[in-house]
């Protein structure tokens, strides 16, 4: 039952960040991953894993995103704080994945090519929805950004699923949560 709410919480976090930054509120995505990470983090036996997840997705995706901005492959609305780089917003959406991983999407940590696939289609078609919602922009030739989009999520995905795996695996008292018995 819980996978089945994480990915809701999933999807649900996804619509209302992407309908909030078409209509500039940057803030809507962070709220939604707050309620969704407090749930995940609330009911999860791998808080550890799954907190270290999402901030190594943040930073991964800060980087990633930021860099299609600056390339001007890919504008975003309600930009905020930076119009060059990541907005809060789709950070928040990465972070979002990340609390997938072990939970609705935990399926891909042992099937590779399968995770390449998600990706490679999944990210590029989850992009060009937000863009037809208004909240982000290709530049007029939209299809070498999705062809890059494509290739880098082919390859992000395993390897976040690889990350996954093996925070679950490492199980260093340092990195423990409260209420986590690891």
């Amino acid at each position: 039952m819980n996978l089945w709410i994480n990915a809701i919480f999933y999807q649900a976090t996804w619509l209302i960040t992407i309908a909030g930054a078409a209509r500039g509120w940057w803030w809507a995505g962070p709220a939604a991953l707050v309620v969704f990470a407090g749930w995940q983090l609330a009911v999860s036996s791998q808080r550890r894993a799954d907190a270290l997840l999402v901030l190594y997705a943040a930073v991964i995706g800060f980087v990633i995103d930021s860099a299609f901005a600056q390339a001007s492959l890919i504008s975003y609305a309600a930009a905020t704080p930076w119009a060059q780089l990541a907005p809060i917003w789709i950070v928040a959406l990465w972070m979002s994945f990340a609390l997938t991983l072990n939970h609705s999407l935990a399926y891909l940590k042992t099937h590779a090519l399968v995770a390449a696939a998600l990706g490679g289609i999944g990210a590029p078609l989850a992009y060009l929805a937000a863009a037809n919602w208004g909240a982000l922009a290709f530049p007029a030739s939209q299809l070498p950004s999705l062809i890059l989009l494509a290739t880098v999520w082919a390859v992000l995905t395993p390897a976040l699923c690889r990350l996954a795996q093996a925070l679950l695996l490492h199980k260093t008292a340092v990195f423990a949560l409260p209420g986590d018995s690891r």
